[in-house]
């Protein structure tokens, strides 16, 4: 395999795991959320707002590593 072949392999692993870890982020946040606004309903306003909140913030750090892997296999 030459070095092109491996920059691309490693591109699609690190993007994979950066794809997966953003995943798992937004799923523990919103279970996390969701079980806020089950033991405090009167909160679910404030609860849903600071989620997606956070959620996005997790979903830009996983696209900017993958972002990231792109580049540099193409370096």
């Amino acid at each position: 395999m030459t070095d092109l072949a491996y920059a691309f392999l490693a591109a699609g692993f690190g993007a994979a795991i950066s794809v997966i870890g953003g995943a798992f982020g937004v799923s523990k946040c919103a279970s996390s959320a969701v079980e806020g606004i089950a033991r405090q309903p009167d909160a679910a306003g404030d609860i849903r707002g600071a989620m997606i909140i956070t959620a996005a913030m997790i979903e830009g750090v996983a696209l900017l590593a993958l972002v990231i892997c792109f580049l540099l296999s193409l370096k």
